[in-house]
C-alpha cells in the first residue's frame, strides 16, 4: 500500500510538472501569437500605404502640378487615418511611436492632422482586477487596503499605463498610474526589431522623411518610460526644482506607494488642454503659451535636463493662471558638452551671421568642413526654426508650424542636398522634437509674443522682458538668498 501511494505521489507530481510545462508552452505560445499578429497589423499597414503611395506617384507623373498637389493631400489624409485606425488600440512602443510621429501632423491637410490627434486620446483601459493585480504585486496588499479609498475605473489611459484616483490613509488624494501587464515584454518585443520600427514610421511619415534617427532615439528612450522609478526620481527632480514656483507646478512624488510598476503622485485638478482652449480667452491663452515656452527654455538651457515629450495631455491649466505639467517618462538630460555644443550654432544664428553659423556647424561636427554649400543657403536652412527670434514680435500659426516642418523634413525640398550632408547624432532628435512639437502648442494657442527677450533670459542671463519674467527673477533670487 505504501508502494502504491508513493507511485499515486509521483504519478501526480509528474502530472503536475507535465501541466506547468504545457502552461509554459502555452503562454510561450501565445506570446509569440500576440507579437506576430502585432506586427502583422503593421506589416499590412506598411504594405498599404507603399502600395498607395507608388499609385499616387504614377499618376502624379503625369499630372499637372495642381492636380499633383490635390493627389498628394488625399493621400497624406488616408495615411493619417488608416494610421490612427491601426495604432489606436495598440498599447506599447507602437502606440508610443504613432504619439512621438504625431507632432509633424502640424505640416499636414485639416483631416490629416484630426486623424493623427485621435493618437493622442485615450486608448481603451484594461480590466479592473488587471489593474488590482499590479497593485499588489507591487505595493504588497489589494489596492482597498493600501489606499482608504481606491476607485477602479481609471480617469485616463495611454500608451504604457493608465490612471486611477485613490486616496492615502493620512486623506491625501492621490493619482495613481499603475502600467499594463505585459507591456514591457510587447515593447521590448517591438524595440528589438529596429526594421520593424522604420517600416512602422516610414509608412507614415511625411513623403521622404529620414526617420532612423527618430526611432533611434525612441529605442533608447522606452526602456526608460518601462521603469516607473526612473519617472519617479525624474519628476522628483522637477518637482524640486520648481518648488514655489510663481507659475509652474509640478506634483510631488508619493514614494512609499511608487515602484517600478506603479507611480503615485498627488492629485492635480485643472482644465486639460480641450478644456482650456474651450473655455480660456486670449488672454489666458496668451499666458499660458509664456509659460509653456519658458519651462521648456529654463529647463532644457538652464537645468540641463528637460521632457521630452511636449504633450497636450500633460498640462492642466490652473484658475489662477498657473499650469502643472505631468508625465516626466520621456526626459533628456545633456550630457558634458552637448548643450555647449549648441550654444555657438544658435548665437551666430540669432546673429545673422551664415558664416558663423556654418563654422559653429563644423567646430560641432553636424556638418563636414569641406561640405561646398554656399553659407547663405546653409543659414537660411538652419535658421528656420528660429524665424520666431528674429523678429520683434512673432505669432505662431499652423501656416508657419507647417512650412518650417515641411522646409527641416523636406528630403525632395530646396534643402535636399543640405539635409543629406548633416549629421544630427539622435542626442539632439528629442530637442528638435520637443522644439517642433511646443511650435505646434504655440500656434494652437495663437501665441504672440516678443520671443526674442524671453529667450535672451535663459540663453545670456538677460533682464526679465515681461511680467512674467519679473515674477520668475524675483523667485529666482529669494531661492538663491534662502540656499546662502
Amino acid at each position: 500500500m505504501r508502494r502504491g501511494r508513493a507511485a499515486a505521489t509521483a504519478a501526480a507530481a509528474a502530472a503536475g510538472t507535465a501541466a506547468v510545462a504545457s502552461a509554459t508552452v502555452a503562454l510561450r505560445d501565445a506570446d509569440r501569437r500576440h507579437r506576430l499578429e502585432r506586427q502583422l497589423r503593421v506589416y499590412r499597414l506598411t504594405v498599404r500605404r507603399t502600395a498607395h503611395l507608388a499609385a499616387v506617384k504614377v499618376r502624379g507623373a503625369r499630372a499637372t502640378e495642381e492636380e499633383r498637389a490635390r493627389l498628394e493631400e488625399r493621400f497624406a489624409i488616408r495615411s493619417a487615418e488608416d494610421v490612427a485606425q491601426v495604432l489606436g488600440g495598440m498599447k506599447g512602443a507602437i502606440m508610443k511611436a504613432g504619439q512621438m510621429i504625431s507632432f509633424i501632423a502640424e505640416g499636414l491637410p485639416p483631416e490629416a492632422q484630426a486623424a493623427l490627434a485621435t493618437l493622442q486620446a485615450d486608448v481603451p483601459p484594461m480590466a479592473p482586477s488587471l489593474a488590482a493585480g499590479v497593485v499588489r504585486d507591487e505595493l504588497g496588499g489589494e489596492p482597498e487596503d493600501v489606499f482608504l479609498d481606491w476607485d477602479p475605473v481609471p480617469i485616463a489611459a495611454a500608451s504604457i499605463g493608465q490612471v486611477h484616483k485613490a486616496v492615502l490613509h493620512d486623506g491625501r488624494i492621490v493619482a495613481v498610474k499603475v502600467q499594463y501587464p505585459g507591456v514591457d515584454k510587447a515593447i521590448k518585443s517591438d524595440l528589438d526589431n529596429a526594421e520593424f520600427l522604420y517600416g512602422l514610421f516610414a509608412s507614415f511619415a511625411l513623403p521622404n522623411m529620414d526617420v532612423k534617427s527618430l526611432v533611434d532615439e525612441l529605442r533608447a528612450r522606452m526602456a526608460d518610460e518601462l521603469d516607473y522609478t526612473h519617472e519617479a526620481a525624474c519628476q522628483t527632480e522637477f518637482h524640486d526644482r520648481y518648488a514655489g514656483h510663481p507659475f509652474v507646478h509640478v506634483p510631488a512624488v508619493v514614494p512609499e506607494c511608487s515602484s517600478r510598476r506603479v507611480l503615485t503622485s498627488e492629485w492635480v485638478d485643472g482644465l486639460n488642454w480641450t478644456d482650456f482652449l474651450a473655455a480660456s480667452d486670449d488672454g489666458a491663452r496668451q499666458r499660458a503659451a509664456e509659460i509653456l515656452f519658458r519651462f521648456a527654455q529654463g529647463s532644457v538651457q538652464k537645468h540641463g535636463v528637460f521632457n521630452g515629450d511636449p504633450h497636450p495631455g500633460n498640462y492642466r491649466f490652473q484658475p489662477d493662471g498657473s499650469v502643472t505639467f505631468l508625465d516626466f517618462g520621456l526626459v533628456k538630460r545633456w550630457t558634458p558638452g552637448e548643450l555647449e555644443s549648441l550654444q555657438p550654432i544658435l548665437e551666430a544664428v540669432l546673429a545673422g551671421d551664415p558664416t558663423g553659423t556654418v563654422d559653429a556647424l563644423v567646430f560641432a561636427g553636424f556638418l563636414r568642413a569641406d561640405s561646398g554649400h554656399d553659407p547663405q543657403r546653409i543659414y537660411d536652412y538652419v535658421r528656420t526654426p528660429y524665424v520666431p527670434f528674429q523678429q520683434e514680435r512673432f505669432t505662431f500659426d499652423g501656416d508657419y508650424v507647417a512650412r518650417t516642418i515641411q522646409t527641416m523634413l523636406g528630403f525632395d525640398g530646396e534643402y535636399a542636398d543640405i539635409i543629406r550632408s548633416l549629421n544630427v547624432p539622435p542626442a539632439y532628435v528629442i530637442l528638435d522634437r520637443v522644439t517642433m512639437g511646443l511650435a505646434g502648442l504655440l500656434s494652437r494657442l495663437h501665441a504672440s509674443n516678443a520671443w526674442r527677450g524671453i529667450l535672451d533670459e535663459y540663453i545670456a542671463d538677460g533682464p526679465p522682458s515681461t511680467p512674467l519674467g519679473r515674477e520668475e527673477a524675483q523667485w529666482r533670487a529669494s531661492r538663491q538668498l534662502a540656499a546662502r
